[in-house]
């Protein structure tokens, strides 16, 4: 019988509960078939990449629209601090200087000599930092064993997850409405005004990392970033923006997008992150191979809508041709599962620490 996360998650995104096995581009009408989709030029050696690297870079961040300057550290407030038999967890706030507070937790190992390196985790869809950090667990519940291996942990709600549900344009309206319709709201007006809602995600991630390695337990030039799903794909392309992540660890998500078109599965991601132009340049391996040569592990089901095998199959081509350009070969690995779907299970999570214990 399925367990409750995995019946939530089935009932937040159905398609990725279904995984239809279909030849690419099969079904897929005629006039969807030959899009423009520009092609990211696989460098060949490390001084190649160090040239085009800064062009791919300032297209990823154009794409995410205006973001408005984010707001000091000092505006964070501890609201509550609990010691735990390992660890003290801390949960606190920071107005984003926009439109919304963000609530987080932070785990800090009582036992410690010096600084630490740290984990900036990242929750999926429909999910938040109570399932991260235990008070509501699922198989997000990644906090403790971070701490256990000697990791301060610092993770945040998403616009429209957990405590900030309710906060959106309609206020407590949408709370009674279906889950969809805050971030559909928040898409909408964030176009208006020249941003995108996954640009105001990442910032949002951005200003949780400002404070985290402000913290004077953490060591800020060893902060990793993982999650699952929606907080995967958040996990790599805040990489991407912000070099201050040294490794990443994304789990589910690792999608190729015209491979979404192809097996007529586009309606296996929400919408928040959708963002313009970013296809007439290059497909998701642009953004990810801005990475290298960070260590980056992908860990995905072959049985997940939201990941087509065929994707996957190019994505690991692609960017292990990218790594080995910049020298750094064994930076990325890409774990298919078999017969496994949207999940997060044990091995993941061993492998997960063990990446984490092994580059920060």
């Amino acid at each position: 019988m399925p367990t409750l996360p995995l019946i939530l998650l089935a009932l937040a995104f159905p398609a990725l509960a279904q995984s239809p096995i279909q030849e690419p581009w099969d079904g897929v009408p005629e006039g969807f078939r030959n899009l423009p989709i520009g092609k990211f030029q696989i460098p060949s050696s490390q001084t190649q990449w160090r040239a085009q690297r800064p062009a791919i870079e300032k297209i990823v961040r154009s794409s995410l629209g205006h973001l408005p300057p984010r707001p000091p550290v000092s505006q964070v407030r501890v609201i509550s601090r609990e010691t735990r038999p390992t660890y003290t967890l801390e949960k606190f706030t920071f107005h984003n200087g926009v439109d919304s507070n963000v609530p987080g937790y932070i785990a800090i190992p009582t036992q410690r000599s010096g600084r630490l390196p740290a984990i900036l985790t990242m929750h999926g869809h429909g999910s938040s930092k109570e399932n991260m950090f235990g008070q509501q667990p699922t198989s997000q519940f990644v906090s403790e064993e971070l701490v256990q291996a000697g990791f301060v942990v610092l993770g945040i709600d998403n616009y429209f997850n957990g405590e900030r549900k309710g906060t959106g344009p309609a206020g407590p309206l949408e709370t009674m409405a279906r889950n969809s319709d805050q971030e559909m709201s928040l898409f909408k007006l964030n176009l208006w005004l020249g941003r995108t809602l996954w640009g105001m995600m990442l910032r949002d991630e951005q200003i949780a990392l400002d404070y985290l390695a402000s913290r004077s337990e953490v060591d800020p030039n060893r902060i990793g970033a993982q999650g699952m799903s929606m907080g995967s794909t958040r996990a790599w392309w805040l990489a991407a923006i912000d070099s201050r992540i040294k490794a990443v660890v994304g789990v589910a998500c690792f999608t190729r997008y015209e491979d979404l078109i192809a097996t007529r599965n586009l309606r296996a991601h929400g919408i928040y992150y959708f963002v313009p132009g970013i296809l007439k340049h290059f497909d998701s391996e642009g953004i990810m191979a801005l990475l290298a040569p960070r260590p980056f592990l992908a860990l995905t089901g072959d049985s997940d809508a939201g990941s087509p095998p065929t994707g996957m199959t190019k994505l690991e081509q692609i960017l292990r041709s990218v790594y080995k350009a910049t020298g750094k070969p064994d930076h990325f690995d890409s774990i298919v599962y078999p017969q496994t779907g949207h999940v997060y299970n044990a091995d993941m999570h061993q492998r997960m620490v063990a990446w984490f214990r092994k580059f920060l």
